[in-house]
């Protein structure tokens, strides 16, 4: 019921507002002020106050909303203090660690540290300082960026030296710029520039951006590993034999209505969720006799971990976890025999770790799953008559 489109209610998109004042917005008109509407049934007006229960999209947007520097960085979770340098990640304990959680972030120890940030801001070398920050925490709020920018370039000038002029005092220096701080501000308070969903009530948001399974999974491992496939089987002169094993096998029964087999293979590069979705589930079958055993093993683990994410429903929470569980440390350990250093460079499979957690607090994956906003692409496309 949750696929349809009836039950998604859109309510507003914006090419010009970053996604944080859409959020701003959100806090505090919805959640503080109530939204007024007209109860039909007793014909009366009644108060609305939406509370967040989780906030779902990629994993580039949910980074933006926890304050995160994104995947690229070297502590590149937003939900734990997973990583480190490549040296470190590259050793024993380093890599070991990718397969756990770490120490969970908090939305007050993030705050902090944004603030730590603007408090550098005001000093020498600030430039190398608060990319060191970034470096050491993953810490990077979007929100008040274009302020904490503006007093890194001010700082900037004001210490540039001129031929025949000294620079300006440090102590001046610091306090034109927290005067400049303050008329930024416009008369707010710093904790209500930074990002508004780090104090928000009721939310945790480091804990309540669950792990999007079309993204992680479809679109992130699955990928990985179909591109991977793709080059073994190119290598080997196999691919024409891939698609014609893809076109002839039998779909009876099977839940897989993308396996266009020339389209797959001619767009291998460009495919959607829904093809890897679809091969997901037949992969075993066509490539048993093609590729080496140990993608093999990956792609029948596959197989498995996405049946089990894609469930409905569950009627024993800890079976089933226990069983992701083992799915998930297995599909780990055949990604590591496979291609050791991916483990270390695509993020979204120690993303996997947390699923858990957010299905024991939130329920089956597919309800926190973005699929069924992706249906409001076709009503965009109906009113972009000058676009393909």
């Amino acid at each position: 019921m949750l696929e349809k489109e009836f039950f998604v209610q859109f309510i507003l998109l914006s090419p010009h507002v970053p996604p944080m004042e859409l959020m701003r917005a959100m806090k505090d008109d919805a959640a503080q002020s109530g939204v007024i509407a007209w109860d039909c049934k007793y014909n009366e007006e009644v108060m609305l106050v939406p509370y967040a229960l989780f906030l779902t999209g990629d994993n580039p947007m949910q980074a933006e909303e926890c304050s995160h520097a994104g995947l690229s960085c070297n502590y590149f979770c937003r939900t734990c203090d997973i990583g480190g340098t490549k040296e470190y990640k590259e050793s024993e304990a380093g890599y070991n660690s990718v397969f756990m959680s770490g120490n969970l972030r908090t939305p007050e120890k993030t705050s902090q540290e944004i603030q730590q940030q603007f408090q550098m801001a005001f000093k020498s070398g600030t430039t190398t300082k608060i990319q060191n920050s970034v470096l050491l925490t993953g810490v990077q709020d979007t929100a008040s960026c274009s302020i904490l920018n503006a007093l890194v370039e001010l700082g900037k000038k004001l210490r540039k030296r001129t031929v025949g002029c000294q620079s300006l005092p440090e102590n001046e220096v610091e306090a034109t710029l927290r005067k400049e701080f303050e008329e930024l501000l416009k008369g707010e308070w710093l904790d209500d520039t930074i990002n508004p969903l780090l104090g928000m009530d009721s939310l945790d948001i480091h804990m309540d951006t669950p792990t999007e399974i079309l993204h992680t999974i479809l679109l992130g491992v699955v990928k990985y590993f179909w591109g991977q496939t793709a080059f073994l089987l190119e290598k080997a002169k196999f691919f024409q034999i891939f698609q014609y094993q893809l076109e002839s096998i039998d779909k009876d029964g099977l839940n897989a209505p993308c396996l266009n087999a020339d389209y797959i293979c001619h767009y291998k590069g460009s495919l959607i969720g829904k093809h890897f979705k679809s091969l997901a589930q037949v992969m075993p079958f066509i490539i048993h006799d093609l590729i080496p055993p140990t993608v093999l093993n990956a792609w029948t683990v596959i197989g498995e971990l996405v049946v089990l994410v894609w469930h409905t429903r569950f009627t024993d929470t800890e079976a089933y976890l226990a069983t992701l569980s083992r799915t998930i440390e297995d599909f780990l350990n055949i990604t590591a025999q496979c291609t050791p250093s991916i483990l270390i460079t695509k993020p979204k499979f120690h993303f996997l770790v947390h699923l858990l957690a957010y299905i024991r607090c939130f329920g089956p994956a597919i309800v926190f799953s973005t699929e069924r906003y992706e249906s409001f692409n076709h009503v965009f496309q109906l009113s972009c008559i000058y676009s393909n």
